[in-house]
């Protein structure tokens, strides 16, 4: 996020798009809707009307995969009226004409052919956004999880840009993290293309840092692989020992046949959890992990704050805390890592080699944390990027994006878009959620939601188990027929194993971020002999 949790009681407009905060960020949602009931004005934008949408001024049921024709739609009327702001535009962007260029052939009537919102929902829309300053914009899943993922990312970017909504206080543009830590462990460098604190793998001056403080010589000067690159590598071979930290890939990645099938082939599997589950079936060793209420470390949130986690029980039998895995393991290896507990690793590793995190040490973050970029011991942290449109380049730059359908759309054989999700009670795959007889009480089994204009096409009750077929495979799942879908949609998750959504996913991938397009396949729905 490029602003901060705390700005949402002073906010005036949110625009949601793509995210489900009430099941997928209760505690954001809450935030978002005590403001909303406090006098800010709300515009949601997504498929369902999902429960966030009853508090919205302005909901719009848009198609799934078409928000880059949304998006440019209303960046047109915004230019074309005149509703952006100049001096902004003027001081702190670059390549707004190119922006212009592309917008230009999105009018109102385009948009809303490509993504079923109507014309003056458009027009009313874009006047609306303009109208109030400045504007906070959040998105989720429903923005990345496409194929054309980092040209919907850049298109929210886009029209906050044009409206000056950035670098301000209750404004910029606001991803709220998937996971827990998912925030902190890319700040820490678990992505292929960067070392901790975002510092490029590929910088020769990177590198020759990162190599004193390691005491290695030769680091790679390549991006590594990524995770899609990863798994096909395990059939071919290229790649021949996979290690998989804390994820339960065997249910989580699309197409599910597929995925047990690269797993299978893995010459050597290790895998380190809290718990057996699907993808540890697949491994050669198991390392016992401790969970984050038996460990001390850090979590870093999608605010980009740095808080403490304490120990609150001992770990269980053999399991250990992961940096003492990691670090044992390498010991193995002839490496003798000096730091002895989490809060070493922070302070003299950590800390010391990120530059946005240099000012951040376990003395400093004993009550609330600290939110990074925190240069210094004496900076407060940053609660908002960009201040006074000063971004990291210079200026912030216009990337026009055209729309592009998803890779997989419905045709006569599959009438149907399957769009996944999460649901309130449970959390992913259940690999601790499913260990809890209460929430299982409360949610049980998964649905297939569909909408009552097809269910009555179908001739299928609410509550009927029936058939979800794709491409690549089939469930038996229960209908839940409910206003909230839009004709012509599926929405199903994937927390249970028998009817995961990913038996039916496709495997198509964002050719820049390889982030699979789990929002959109084509499936049909059969009855049941």
């Amino acid at each position: 996020m490029t602003n901060s949790f705390g700005e949402f009681s002073k906010a005036k407009l949110f625009f949601v798009i793509g995210s489900n905060m009430t099941e997928a960020h209760p505690v954001a949602a809450t935030y978002l809707k005590n403001a909303v009931q406090n006098g800010a004005r709300l515009i949601v934008v997504d498929p369902r009307r999902h429960k966030l949408a009853d508090f919205a001024d302005i909901h719009l049921g848009l198609k799934v995969g078409s928000d880059i024709a949304l998006l440019n739609g209303l960046m047109h009327v915004i230019i074309k009226e005149g509703l952006y702001d100049k001096d902004f535009i003027e001081n702190h962007t670059e390549d707004f004409q190119k922006l212009k260029a592309v917008t230009d052939t999105y009018p109102p009537e385009r948009a809303a052919e490509i993504s079923g919102v109507p014309e003056e929902k458009i027009i009313e829309t874009a006047r609306f956004l303009a109208g109030i300053k400045p504007a906070m914009a959040c998105y989720t899943l429903g923005i990345t999880e496409h194929t054309c993922g980092r040209n919907n990312v850049v298109s929210v970017a886009n029209l906050q840009m044009l409206l000056g909504n950035m670098g301000v206080e209750c404004g910029g543009v606001n991803p709220l993290r998937g996971q827990n830590n998912v925030q902190g462990a890319c700040d820490m460098g678990a992505l292929p293309n960067v070392f901790p604190g975002y510092q490029a793998v590929i910088d020769p001056k990177a590198r020759e840092k990162f190599e004193a403080a390691w005491g290695v010589t030769d680091l790679a000067d390549k991006n590594g692989l990524m995770i899609p690159q990863m798994m096909e590598g395990l059939i071919d071979k290229k790649v021949r020992a996979f290690y998989i930290f804390g994820e339960n890939m065997a249910n989580t990645e699309p197409d599910i046949r597929k995925v047990e099938h690269e797993l299978a082939s893995a010459e050597f599997l290790i895998c380190q959890d809290i718990f057996f589950n699907e993808t540890t079936k697949f491994a050669h060793v198991v390392f016992p992990a401790a969970a984050w209420s038996e460990n001390d470390g850090t979590f870093t949130n999608s605010e980009r704050r740095v808080s403490r986690v304490r120990t609150a029980s001992p770990p269980p039998g053999e399991a250990k805390p992961n940096w003492w895995i990691f670090r044992e393991l390498a010991k193995r290896f002839g490496a003798e890592w000096e730091s002895d507990s989490a809060r070493e690793i922070w302070d003299n590793e950590i800390s010391v080699l990120a530059p946005s995190l240099g000012g951040i040490k376990y003395n400093r973050i004993e009550q609330d944390g600290l939110q990074w970029p925190c240069p210094s011991e004496t900076h407060p942290g940053t609660g908002f990027l960009h201040t006074n449109g000063q971004f990291t380049r210079g200026k912030g730059q216009f990337l026009p994006a055209e729309w592009t359908p998803p890779a997989e759309v419905a045709d006569e054989q599959y009438p149907l878009v399957l769009s996944t999700g999460r649901r309130l009670y449970h959390y992913h795959t259940r690999t601790q959620t499913g260990r809890c007889k209460g929430l299982n009480d409360l949610l049980g089994e998964e649905t297939a939601d569909i909408s009552p204009v097809d269910a009555k096409d179908l001739d299928i009750v609410h509550g009927e188990t029936v058939r979800v077929l794709s491409r690549r495979g089939e469930v038996l799942v229960k209908a839940n027929v409910s206003e909230r879908i839009p004709r012509g949609m599926v929405w199903m998750a994937f927390h249970f194993r028998e009817n995961n959504s990913n038996w039916l996913t496709n495997p198509a991938f964002d050719p820049i971020t390889l982030t699979a397009e789990y929002k959109a396949c084509a499936v049909r729905i059969e009855k049941q002999a």
